[in-house]
């Protein structure tokens, strides 16, 4: 039997979107900027998938722009608005439990001269609003957040967030990383208030390698790759015209009957905390229920490294991941566990499960059943 419950790092492309794929690279093939009509066919494509976002969104389609990806889109939100902005102030405001997309481009930023505040989590991984409204001050220009953390699932309160920025400074940008979040709620930048939102294509049952950023019309943003002007100019290069329509393709499908899909992944997280609780030594890292992200689940196996038995899980054909997968070939402490006040032992030892709409109880079930063989040997060698 397989069990592949790594699902936050990537997910198996639907079926109708490998089939529109194809098409677009074996049929319609042409460069979406040529004028002739295989040029013209292909820009459809383009134009469709804008409409499909924009539609789950409640946007308008020119203001989704088509990027290669969460770590792109994160970029060119979080650079962009800083540069295009820095006249007004240097200060920008994030979490401490930030992607490595965001983390890494804010210290860039920092290098550059902009001022960053890192605002701390709970033991839930949750910042606090106080924290954010004590923290804007008259030279904050950005404040860049993350809806669900990608290592716990732990939920971001978007919401407040954006009320205290309306409160305070009104003309800040506030960027949200959804990657994790897309396909998992309802999501209205609009209603939020939201400049600037991340997704990514392979998160969704989409391609990789494509994602998109919302951008709130009149938001300003500087492009972040310049050449021949496609995409009104602030994205230059041939887009990628597969990845664009199964990016729309994908969004379309998960979206839905949404709160039936969801409802089957909180139940399929439930079971699994229930059933990890029967195992001495673990600790629980996620939030049961609605509490948190209904796709992730993290336990720390004490006595165990991580990748330990992510290796041994591996042999038995059960996939999880060992925090991050942008950051897992990196030797580095997981900020988000730190931050949350794990002690190193429970850092070491963590693992993270992820779902999607095609798993099954079977499948947590063989994975735990293993585990449970596992663990007293694995435990036994780690303490020799």
């Amino acid at each position: 039997m397989e069990a592949y419950l790594d699902n936050s790092s990537t997910t198996k492309v639907f079926d109708e979107v490998r089939q529109l794929m194809i098409k677009t690279m074996e049929t319609d093939y042409g460069n979406p900027s040529s004028m002739h009509l295989k040029g013209v066919e292909a820009e459809k494509y383009i134009k469709k998938s804008a409409e499909q976002i924009a539609k789950l969104l409640k946007v308008d389609e020119k203001e989704i722009l088509f990027t290669s990806g969460g770590t792109e889109s994160n970029n060119h939100a979080i650079i962009g608005a800083a540069m295009a902005n820095k006249r007004a102030g240097n200060h920008i405001i994030t979490t401490s439990v930030e992607h490595a997309s965001v983390l890494s481009t804010m210290a860039f930023l920092e290098e550059q001269g902009f001022r960053v505040t890192y605002l701390p989590v709970d033991e839930k991984g949750v910042i606090c609003v106080n924290d954010l409204k004590d923290a804007i001050c008259d030279d904050t220009i950005l404040v860049s957040v993350m809806y669900v953390n990608n290592e716990v699932g732990a939920i971001m309160p978007i919401e407040e967030i954006s009320q205290v920025i309306a409160e305070k400074k009104p003309d800040i940008i506030f960027h949200v990383d959804a990657i994790q979040a897309f396909g998992k709620f309802e999501i209205y930048p609009r209603r939020l208030r939201i400049d600037l939102l991340s997704v990514s294509g392979h998160k969704i049952h989409g391609p990789k390698g494509v994602g998109f950023l919302y951008i709130r019309d009149k938001t300003k943003i500087k492009p972040f790759i310049y050449g021949g002007g496609q995409q009104k100019g602030m994205r230059s290069g041939t887009e990628n015209v597969p990845g664009i329509a199964g990016i729309g393709c994908a969004s379309e499908i998960v979206y839905k009957d949404l709160s039936q899909k969801i409802e089957k992944l909180y139940e399929l997280k439930d079971y699994m905390i229930e059933r990890l609780s029967e195992i001495d030594n673990v600790k629980i890292n996620s939030q049961k229920g609605h509490e948190s992200a209904p796709q992730i689940v993290n336990a720390s196996f004490v006595g165990v490294r991580s990748e330990v038995l992510l290796h041994s899980l591996e042999d038995k054909n059960i996939y999880v991941s060992a925090g991050s997968a942008c950051s897992t070939n990196k030797h580095t402490v997981s900020a988000t566990l730190k931050s949350m006040g794990l002690k190193k032992e429970e850092i070491e030892s963590a693992i993270r499960f992820s779902f999607c709409i095609n798993t099954t109880k079977e499948e947590i079930d063989y994975a735990i059943n293993t585990i449970k063989e596992l663990l007293p040997m694995l435990r036994l060698y780690q303490r020799k």
